[in-house]
């Protein structure tokens, strides 16, 4: 076998023979690293064809995916099933990511514990030895018996113990350190990563194996390794949240067999992360009536809407430069509309420092926490309060305008449900100027 030095893009498995600072299919910069490969070519059978299938309804009426009880492998936990798409498929392939100290280890963990209530669970750690896993597993409360554990990194023995124990279910934690005896670099490379992730997809589906990876991510909190490695899964979720912060968010970026739009939410506490049933009476918990610079806003996480609180100070700056800093919401996003209010709203907030704090550790993404984030910067400047039963939502334009935000029935639906009658959106005041103009 000869080896070969190749040079490959980070952001996307593009292939160099040398060293590029800006890489010619994605752009990136400063993106490719180093790898080796093997240059021996493989020989082909085609001694083997694959059998083909109808998948017209009335044809597969009788196989197994038609089946109610064998269609979805379900956890029990309402919130991670919604993200998935009421369940895992059987024989997917499904990649969760977060930042370290999030909790993946533990909400895996819940997830293995509940599947092997009724199937056999396999979990494989690279990381962590296994009184490291029991210990956890007691903490939690949990103590079933189809759940199996072992501690290995080597691709070769992984796979072998997945075929001989033949579980219904896989957690792999992580796939950045698994390593194959074949791919001659060392473990968590773009070879290595994507040559694991293919061998370990190709039985999940032969073998009918429904398996989870855990994945890294880097320090600007994107998904480590190959591109390519999203594009092979079946589905990509992340757990997201501050972790000062109790509250934590499942997405789902990438779902071959649901919506990607769902949002789950969990809470961490001592027996690990534990549903949110009513995130708004969560998130409003803890809210100083009449506080200045406290406005309250309905956001929508897929299809579902729930209250956040969003909170301003403005402050004479005591530099040459206003500090603008932003924490939960855009940055840039926040410049705009500071623009934005003293042009239209007549506020000077030139020599003013100006802080934006979402309550709770998430993150407001959608325009339609444009008005709310104007509005607590008014109050705060005007040291005005605004009222406790007032909700505010919608999008602000450059122009001044206030354009309609999307479900706005649902937002004011749950807002009257937790006893907010005051709405203040772009159906009732058609400029920002007016909707200031109401609270003052």
């Amino acid at each position: 076998m000869q080896l070969k030095t190749i040079y490959l893009c980070k952001g996307c498995g593009y292939e160099s023979s040398k060293w590029l600072g800006k890489c010619p299919s994605c752009s990136g910069w400063n993106s490719f690293v180093e790898d080796v490969i093997s240059t021996g070519s493989a020989k082909s059978s085609l001694s083997k064809t694959p059998r083909s299938m109808k998948i017209a309804a009335k044809e597969t009426s009788t196989l197994s995916f038609q089946n109610k009880n064998s269609a979805r492998l379900t956890t029990g936990i309402e919130e991670f099933d919604r993200v998935i798409g009421n369940g895992f498929t059987q024989g997917s392939l499904t990649l969760l990511s977060g930042e370290p100290g999030i909790g993946k280890s533990t909400l895996t963990l819940q997830i293995a514990n509940k599947i092997a209530k009724n199937h056999k669970v396999l979990l494989i750690s690279g990381e962590e030895s296994l009184n490291q896993i029991a210990e956890r597993n007691i903490r939690l409360g949990f103590n079933e018996k189809n759940l199996v554990a072992i501690n290995e990194y080597n691709l070769e023995i992984i796979l072998e113990t997945m075929r001989k124990e033949k579980p219904a279910f896989v957690i792999i934690d992580s796939i950045q350190v698994i390593a194959s005896l074949d791919i001659p670099s060392q473990a968590g490379s773009i070879s290595q990563v994507r040559y694991c992730t293919e061998s370990i997809l190709e039985l999940s589906k032969t073998s009918n194996i429904t398996t989870m990876l855990i994945g890294h991510v880097t320090k600007d909190g994107t998904l480590a390794g190959p591109r390519v490695l999203e594009h092979l899964v079946d589905t990509v979720i992340s757990l997201e949240g501050d972790r000062y912060h109790h509250f934590r968010m499942l997405r789902a970026s990438k779902n071959r067999f649901g919506n990607c739009s769902e949002v789950g939410i969990f809470e961490m506490n001592e027996k690990g992360l534990s549903e949110v049933k009513n995130p708004s009476k969560q998130f409003l918990e803890g809210r100083i009536e009449n506080a200045i610079g406290s406005a309250i806003t309905v956001a929508m996480e897929g299809t579902r809407p729930f209250l956040v609180e969003v909170q301003a100070l403005v402050s004479i700056t005591h530099f040459g430069y206003p500090k603008r800093t932003a924490n939960g919401f855009d940055m840039n996003r926040l410049q705009i509309l500071i623009a934005i209010l003293e042009k239209y709203g007549r506020l000077n907030l030139q020599n003013q420092d100006i802080f934006i704090n979402i309550v709770g550790g998430i993150r407001l993404d959608e325009p339609a926490a444009d008005l709310a984030v104007i509005i607590a910067i008014a109050s705060s400047y005007l040291k005005k309060t605004i009222p406790n039963n007032t909700i505010i939502f919608g999008e602000a334009g450059l122009s001044g305008e206030l354009r309609k935000a999307p479900h706005s029935e649902k937002r004011i639906k749950e807002a009257n449900k937790l006893g907010f009658e005051k709405i203040i959106s772009p159906e009732k005041f058609k400029k920002v100027i007016e909707s200031l103009s109401s609270l003052v």
